[in-house]
């Protein structure tokens, strides 16, 4: 047999083996698919069962504390949103054997809207149902808007490295005119409304709509530290220049300067403070379908990878 033959042997062979695989390939992919479907129809039916159920540990809990938890950022489209933390207030405070509400706080903060729509929110129904006292529990932070919303419980409780405070307002953003400018960037920006373009990272500061923003910020941050005073009282014992600097503190620095009032943790708090060592849970479950979305987009994604290269991450 000739070079020439063996060679072209061989290449028909690959060739061959190649499209054996290919198909595997495609194969394996029709039916991740299909699987892939099926979990989702599987996930839509068993959630919207699931959000039928009772919140809490049972339909009807004897004595206990009703917890509501604030975690990540407090801002729309997120866990932490307005709607969501508002909704499990109102069925906290309104479950007939709750001896009180806790907030279980973990959160850096976030949109200063939804920050006063929850802080309100505790205010309406403190009124409503004076019986109940409210107690925010920090964990490993309670800052900025997240201690807005602590603010209006009853007491605040902290553990000695819990991060607290952060009483400011910031915006944040670039500038990028020189380096458009260097790299011979046209911009070309068209309005209605002459401040309707300002602060364009692509364009130079302008001083007036500096200042405007300025304004804003120092109006928002005057209404957090409003409802810090409100909430605090006669509590609040730190220097004012720098307790509303947007400084944050440690959990034992706020006890001394009266942004918290004592160590504690949930289990404590609930046990000693509260009276009620049995914790449910009243925070409004997150749809069982957007959790399994996020994990099905990432398990996708690996086998996706593993389709193209089967020795990929074995």
């Amino acid at each position: 047999m000739s070079d020439d033959d063996s060679w072209a042997r061989e290449t028909l062979r690959e060739v061959a083996l190649e499209g054996i695989r290919e198909r595997r390939r495609s194969r394996r992919w029709t039916i991740f698919l299909r699987l892939l479907l099926l979990a989702l129809i599987a996930v839509a039916v068993f959630s919207s069962l699931r959000s039928a159920l009772p919140i809490g540990q049972g339909s009807e809990p004897g004595a206990h504390t009703a917890v509501v938890q604030v975690n990540g950022p407090i801002m729309a489209g997120r866990p932490a949103n307005a709607a969501r933390i508002i909704e499990g207030l109102e069925r906290a405070f309104e479950a007939d054997n709750a001896q009180g509400v806790m907030l279980q706080i973990n959160s850096p903060g976030g949109s200063p809207v939804a920050s006063s729509r929850i802080y309100q929110a505790i205010d309406r129904l403190s009124a409503a149902h004076p019986d109940k006292p409210v107690h925010a529990v920090a964990g490993d932070v309670m800052a900025s808007g997240a201690y807005y919303i602590a603010a209006a419980a009853d007491d605040i409780h902290v553990n000695g490295a819990s991060i607290v405070g952060s009483i400011g307002v910031i915006n944040r953003g670039f500038g990028f005119s020189d380096a458009i400018e260097r790299l011979g960037i046209d911009r070309r920006v068209y309005t209605a409304g002459e401040q309707k373009s300002g602060l364009d990272p692509f364009m130079p500061p302008d001083g007036d709509q500096v200042a405007a923003m300025q304004r804003m910020l120092d109006d928002i941050h005057q209404q957090f530290i409003q409802a810090v005073r409100d909430g605090r009282g006669d509590r609040l014992t730190g220097n004012p220049d720098s307790l509303f600097s947007g400084r944050a503190w440690t959990g034992g620095e706020g006890i001394d300067l009266g942004l918290a009032d004592a160590h504690g943790s949930p289990e404590s708090v609930a046990r000693t403070v509260i009276g009620a060592s049995k914790r449910v849970d009243y925070t409004p479950r997150r749809r069982l379908f957007d959790q399994a979305l996020e994990r099905i987009g990432s398990a996708a994604a690996t086998t996706w990878l593993r389709l193209q290269d089967p020795m990929m991450m074995r």
